[in-house]
Order: structure tokens, then C-alpha cells, then sequence
């Protein structure tokens, strides 16, 4: 794991401030109501499910018995839930919503909805966008999940050619130590693409996890009529595990043979080893190497090819 500086701590420390002012968490009730946070999201949960067991409520929002208790008694004082043993074994609560309760918990949405859309009216169109993609990072770093998972690919659109130069050079300096003599290859080999390709033998491709911008990889013409070269592969690290890299050569591979192509190459690192080890999975061999200093660092280039 790596060590987070204090000064990284601090940031994030701030932000919290920020953000829970801003939504009014520190408030004596959420959004204007008696309630507060942690007996909002009780509400908020139980309205999903016509029933509900105890135990799997703790779960889902960490709480430990007594103070799951306590709260749960609270709102049952107040005619928002009733509480009882399950029919199906005893030794378990249940608890549902009254009449009463929905009707409180369809308030509190109302009043949220209202919150967090007055928020989002004060901003642009591009910076609500900026905001909902910035969220959708945290919760995927800090959840440890990624909702909306489902693996989308898509042509790339107006803003995605800078984001690839962009990721490259970030990335491979980042993770290997190269210079931006190898951010400019992706540069000019990003533009011979937009302003030279041929849409009936060329293409590319952005994945997306949960609507960002996870990876991308190129199927472009080769040196012979009928061989066709894979390029630009990458999976940002957030990404990686999740089969990306893979899905994104098969689409290539599956895209050259629809096209008339009879074989696919492609150049690449010896020290890109995740990258290696899709291309030989999905059937390249190494068929030539070569040593090369051309990015600031010792390296050995490699042609992998396969037949389609």
C-alpha cells in the first residue's frame, strides 16, 4: 500500500468540510426535517424493500446493534416502522415502513432532489458534468465498487483524442519512467489517424466502466495491403483486472477480420508485461526484438504478430 503524505490527508480532510457544509449534514435535521442523517438513511433504505431484516439493515449501513437499536426504536416511537419477528425464524427482526413512514421518506427525497438539484442549477452544463464525473471517481476509488460496471465500447468522440495523448504520456511516465519523446509518438500517431483514416479499414475505440473513460485501442492499415496493426492499447490503472485490455483486443481483432485483413500486428515493450500477456493469450507471437534507448530508458521493442 502506498503511504499517504500528510499533505494528501489534509486535502481530503478539507474537502469533507466542504462537502458536508454543503449539503448540510452538520445541520440539527437533513434538509429542513427532524431527522437526522443516520435516521434519514434508514427511511431511505427501507423504502426499497417492502421488508426488511435487521441484520442485513446493519449491513448496509455499517451500524453496530445497540446503536441500530436505539435508532430503530426511535423511529418505531414515532409511528414510521413497525418492528416484529420474522415468520420464517424467529431469533430475526423485521421491519417495514408505515403509512406514516413513507409518507415522511417521500418528503425527504422531494427535499433532496430539490437540495442537490438548486446546487447543480448554479453551475454550467460542462461543469455539472465535471462535477457527476468527479464524483463517479471517488466513489469508484473509495467504494472499492464500480456501479454501473457494465464494460461499454464506443467510438471516440471530440475531446477523447487529447485524453489518449494525454493518458499515455501520464501514464507511461508515471508508471516507467518515460520521457515525452514517446507522448509525441502518440501525438502524431493520434493525428495521421483523425485526419488520414480510411472509416472501411480503420478504427478505434474508447471503453468506458460506469461512463468514464477507462482505455482505448486503435486498429489501423499496415505496411501491406493485407495485414492491419493494433495500436495505442492502454487501461488506466483503476481499470485494470476488470478484463478491459482484453475485450479491447478482441474487438480489434474481431474488426480487422471483418475487414478484409488476413494478419494483425503490433509493437510494444518488453516491460509492459500485462500488455504481453493479453497479446499472447489472444493468440500474437513475438516475432522479432530489438534494444532501444528511445523513450530515456533501456528497453527492448518487440513485433508480435498473429493470422486471422
Amino acid at each position: 500500500m502506498n503511504q499517504p503524505s500528510m499533505e494528501r490527508i489534509a486535502q481530503v480532510r478539507a474537502f469533507n468540510r466542504l462537502y458536508t457544509g454543503v449539503i448540510g449534514v452538520l445541520d440539527e435535521g437533513l434538509v429542513g426535517s427532524p431527522y437526522s442523517l443516520s435516521e434519514a438513511r434508514v427511511l431511505y433504505e427501507l423504502e426499497q424493500e417492502d421488508v426488511t431484516e435487521v441484520t442485513e439493515l446493519r449491513r448496509r449501513l455499517d451500524l453496530d446493534a445497540g446503536y441500530a437499536s436505539r435508532l430503530l426504536t426511535r423511529l418505531a416511537e414515532r409511528g414510521l416502522l413497525d418492528k416484529e419477528r420474522s415468520p420464517e425464524d424467529a431469533r430475526r427482526q423485521i421491519v417495514r415502513l408505515t403509512e406514516a413512514g413513507q409518507a415522511e421518506q417521500h418528503v425527504l427525497e422531494q427535499r433532496t432532489i430539490d437540495q442537490i438539484g438548486a446546487l447543480l442549477d448554479r453551475l454550467s452544463e460542462e461543469d455539472q458534468g465535471r462535477l457527476v464525473s468527479a464524483m463517479r471517481v471517488i466513489g469508484n476509488l473509495v467504494g472499492g465498487t464500480r456501479p454501473d460496471s457494465a464494460l461499454v465500447l464506443r467510438p471516440p468522440r471530440p475531446g477523447d483524442y487529447g485524453w489518449i495523448v494525454q493518458r499515455h504520456g501520464e501514464l507511461y511516465s508515471r508508471e516507467y519512467g518515460w520521457n515525452v519523446a514517446f507522448e509525441a509518438l502518440v501525438a502524431r500517431i493520434v493525428a495521421d489517424y483523425v485526419e488520414t483514416r480510411d472509416p472501411e479499414r480503420e478504427a478505434a475505440w474508447i471503453a468506458e466502466l460506469g461512463g468514464e473513460r477507462v482505455g482505448c485501442v486503435f486498429c489501423v492499415r499496415g505496411a501491406k495491403e493485407k495485414t492491419a496493426k493494433l495500436r495505442l492499447l492502454i487501461v488506466e490503472p483503476s481499470a485494470r483486472g476488470h478484463g478491459v485490455g482484453k475485450r479491447l483486443v478482441a474487438e480489434c481483432l474481431a474488426f480487422a477480420t471483418a475487414h478484409g485483413y488476413n494478419e494483425m500486428e503490433l509493437w510494444t515493450q518488453n516491460v509492459l508485461t500485462a500488455a504481453r500477456h493479453i497479446y499472447k493469450t489472444s493468440g500474437f507471437e513475438l516475432v522479432d526484438s530489438e534494444p532501444n534507448t528511445d523513450y530515456g530508458a533501456e528497453l527492448i521493442s518487440e513485433t508480435w504478430r498473429r493470422p486471422l
